[in-house]
């Protein structure tokens, strides 16, 4: 119901249009915030800190440090219908900016969806936070629900270490991991600019990556990086390589770019991406496609229990 036609609404009428307007939201979501978003004149009830409220949704504005900045417009669409049918399941979060004014800390896909449902309100939980406290925020929500690849997660962490001064024992506590593997992630950022997009393409894979780094030269870094694109080396092979010390192959036997370009059928990185996020949101849960040089490769569908594989299995049946 828009703000226009509520302010037509009688009093007697009014209980009845705000339980009309929360409904499918679940009857604990509804007895937390029903009634917390009214209006007295022309003058929206401000919300106290820590609650959880109706906001409108013009009046909340995008995350100016959301790392993420594509959405899947099929996924959003989906959303929205559930969003029409179900109503909004988890608030947004969102911090208070002035009157009537809020900027978005978490929920931009709830957000977006909502206004594509055309949705006046949504549930939100206020709560103070400063700007780096936003960019924290969004970054650990970004490496913790995102599909990202390795080069990504490190980058981000990296951001976390540079940008919100946090040392690497404090980022461990902030996204749930040990030093080292926090460790791991940003030494990967040394390694030359070719392996990196190698990594983030999928072209090879974390553990690659990391036999690759214990190499110091970095032309053998690169020299072993174009053999396992050449040979399609597993982890274990290039692991062996780097310990017997014949990291670096013959020059004769090294591929040049042009050859490991010729062995390799090329799929655009924009359509492996795309294809990620499109099977990811379809399953609910990060999928993985990788490549290979003949144009073959493999579908990874990450599962987190017995439930959630036959969920997947579920959605795999035919209709």
């Amino acid at each position: 119901m828009s703000e226009t036609n509520e302010e037509k609404t009688t009093p007697a009428a009014a209980p009845a249009a705000a339980k009309r307007k929360i409904g499918g939201l679940g009857r604990g979501l509804n007895a937390l915030i029903e009634g917390s978003y009214e209006k007295k004149g022309e003058r929206l009830v401000s919300h106290p800190m820590n609650s959880v409220g109706f906001i409108p949704v013009a009046h909340i504005e995008a995350n100016p440090y959301q790392p993420r900045t594509h959405f899947d417009q099929e996924a959003l669409q989906e959303l929205a219908e559930s969003i029409r049918v179900q109503g909004i399941i988890q608030p947004v979060t969102v911090r208070q900016m002035g009157t009537n004014s809020y900027q978005l800390i978490s929920g931009e896909r709830r957000l977006q969806a909502s206004k594509l449902a055309g949705l006046d309100t949504i549930p939100a939980y206020i709560r103070k936070a400063d700007d780096q406290q936003m960019l924290e925020m969004a970054l650990i929500e970004n490496i913790q629900r995102e599909n990202l690849n390795a080069i990504e997660i490190a980058l981000s962490y990296q951001r976390l270490v540079s940008e919100c001064n946090l040392k690497q024992e404090e980022l461990g506590d902030r996204v749930g991991k040990n030093r080292s593997t926090v460790t791991n992630y940003l030494r990967l950022l040394k390694l030359p600019p070719d392996i990196q997009i190698g990594l983030r393409d999928t072209a090879i894979s974390m553990g690659h990556a990391r036999a690759l780094i214990n190499i110091e030269n970095a032309d053998q870094q690169l020299a072993l990086f174009h053999r396992i694109l050449a040979e399609d080396l597993s982890v274990r092979k290039v692991e062996q390589l780097v310990r017997a010390g014949g990291a670096a192959p013959k020059a004769a036997e090294a591929p040049t770019a042009q050859q490991v370009q010729e062995q390799q059928v090329h799929i655009p990185v924009a359509e492996l991406r795309r294809t990620e996020r499109y099977l990811s949101d379809r399953f609910g849960s990060k999928v993985l496609v990788k490549p290979g040089p003949q144009g073959n490769g493999e579908i990874k569908i990450a599962f987190d229990s017995v439930e959630d594989m036959q969920r997947i299995l579920h959605i795999l049946q035919p209709a």
